[in-house]
């Protein structure tokens, strides 16, 4: 048997995809106001200076992949314009579902796919930006996910990446307080579920920090990575060029 990290605990390779499924299903319903909550509304910020970056333009082609409950769709599909077009995605149909209604209610329709990230199912050098925002953690092979993203990718292509990284050495002792002390108690109280905040934070400790990540696009074909820092470290935007 092959094992991967689930949070601190080991499990079978196979059964990752499962175990993490089952905590977005879990966390959907309050999946909004938790980020609020978790980020004091900072996700908001870090998301539309990712959108900043991206720098879409009518006509283009975006995908987004763990797409949840859509903000980022959301604000690309105000730059595609008509002759563009944006692809939601999540491997979560609870998540997917949720996003997909939220669209929905501001009056935004767009395709809506199930699918894992670690086997696209589009066609290779169509999509002009690629975007994944605190989901590429929770992929058991983020090798093979980031060679999905570079494939589907035109030459030329962005991938940006935002995801919790590794923080400032000065906030680390009260980033790990808030984490492990707070954060679960905060799940239990508004979502009734402690245990999968607890995973979200280990998850946040095993990902690979801002050079690691960095190394592993470069490793996928991204020919050009660069990062930005955001809050401290906190969550780091990654983009790639793909070559």
């Amino acid at each position: 048997m092959t094992t991967t990290h689930f949070g601190y605990k080991s499990v079978d390779e196979a059964e990752k995809a499962k175990h993490v499924r089952g905590v977005f299903d879990s966390v959907a319903p309050k999946y909004d106001l938790m980020n609020d909550l978790m980020s004091m509304g900072l996700h908001r910020a870090w998301k539309a200076f990712t959108v900043m970056v991206a720098n879409v333009r009518e006509g283009y082609q975006v995908l987004d992949i763990a797409g949840g409950t859509g903000d980022l769709a959301l604000a690309f599909s105000k730059k595609v314009g008509k002759s563009g077009q944006v692809v939601h995605t999540d491997i979560n149909e609870a998540m997917l579902r949720t996003g997909r209604n939220r669209l929905l209610d501001a009056g935004v329709a767009l395709p809506t796919v199930v699918c894992d990230a670690e086997k696209l199912p589009f066609p290779s050098n169509h999509f002009d930006v690629v975007s994944v925002a605190f989901g590429l953690r929770n992929m058991t092979h983020k090798d093979f996910a980031l060679a999905e993203m570079n494939r589907v990718l035109k030459t030329g292509g962005k991938l940006l990446v935002l995801e919790f990284s590794k923080v400032a050495p000065p906030l680390e002792k009260v980033y790990d307080w808030y984490s492990f002390k707070v954060l679960p108690k905060l799940g239990q109280l508004v979502a009734g579920d402690d245990a999968s905040y607890r995973y979200l934070a280990e998850s946040i400790r095993m990902h690979p920090g801002q050079e690691e990540l960095k190394v592993l696009m470069k490793n996928n074909g991204f020919g050009h990575v660069d990062y930005h820092n955001l809050t401290g470290g906190l969550v780091a935007l990654h983009l790639g060029i793909k070559c």
